[in-house]
């Protein structure tokens, strides 16, 4: 085992708490700091940005059940919601997953950055749309879903930054549209993490210990600890002042952001 093994634990607990208080996946915030460690270890360039995408990905089926838990026994998730979103979700993350692995590893970078951007914008400002409508019907939940699984899948997140404000747009309160969105950070990472290894299966120059773009040292260190900690995030949630918190976090992911452009930029 090598001294690198140590930060996925760390990155773990830190991963799992924000998951459960904010009812993302964490997949935009294991992402860059993943990326970072994969370039200091010196992986592949072409590889490093499917391996954090897709490691990332794979960790969210773990988070999510754990957060998924939590919030169910507040009775904040929204299962009608869960299963109407459930197959656009799918199909959108999967299909997006084979898209993300032909687009070379500079470019996604890129494409991953101007999207934290935004969600980090949305938690800075304290973004909640006004609630004009009921949620849509059949067909429209899958096409929502298809469309949130599909950028989610060039993020490894489990879509909370979008399903959120659409849930609350459609006059799901917010606590509900927080649980919910742990909730549908299952199909999404589920859908993702398949379509990562299959993809990733006929890559050369992958390191040791990858299933596809899975780095399996990295996912067993996060989930390992993340599903301790996704828990007390959620239980938090409904004690803490998150709109404080949302704030702050949405700075620290700007800063992360920053910080994987710049390091693509000077590369």
């Amino acid at each position: 085992m090598t001294l690198w093994w140590l930060s996925y634990p760390l990155l773990g607990i830190f991963a799992g708490f924000v998951a459960g208080l904010f009812g993302v996946g964490g997949g935009l915030t294991i992402v860059p700091l993943l990326f970072m460690l994969f370039s200091a270890q010196a992986f592949p360039v072409e590889h490093t940005m499917h391996l954090a995408l897709g490691t990332s990905m794979a960790t969210i089926v773990f988070t999510s059940i754990s957060s998924t838990r939590a919030h169910h026994r507040h009775g904040a998730v929204r299962w009608d919601v869960v299963k109407a979103f459930a197959p656009g979700l799918m199909l959108g993350t999967f299909s997006g997953s084979f898209v993300a692995a032909w687009v070379p590893t500079r470019p996604l970078a890129m494409i991953f950055t101007v999207i934290v951007y935004y969600a980090s914008l949305q938690m800075i400002l304290d973004f909640k749309p006004k609630a004009h409508r009921s949620l849509p019907g059949g067909f429209g939940m899958f096409v929502a879903g298809a469309a949130i699984g599909g950028i989610s899948s060039l993020v490894a997140a489990g879509g909370g930054f979008l399903s959120i404000p659409f849930m609350v747009f459609c006059n799901v309160v917010i606590h509900h549209a927080v649980g919910t969105s742990a909730a549908l950070g299952f199909p999404i990472a589920l859908a993702g993490s398949v379509g990562y290894i299959v993809s990733g299966l006929k890559a050369t120059g992958l390191p040791d210990y990858s299933l596809g773009y899975i780095y399996l040292p990295a996912f067993l260190g996060v989930v390992a600890f993340s599903f301790a900690t996704a828990p007390v995030g959620a239980k938090l949630a409904h004690k803490l002042p998150v709109k404080q918190l949302k704030r702050a976090f949405g700075g620290f992911l700007a800063l992360l952001a920053t910080k994987m452009l710049y390091g693509l930029l000077a590369g």
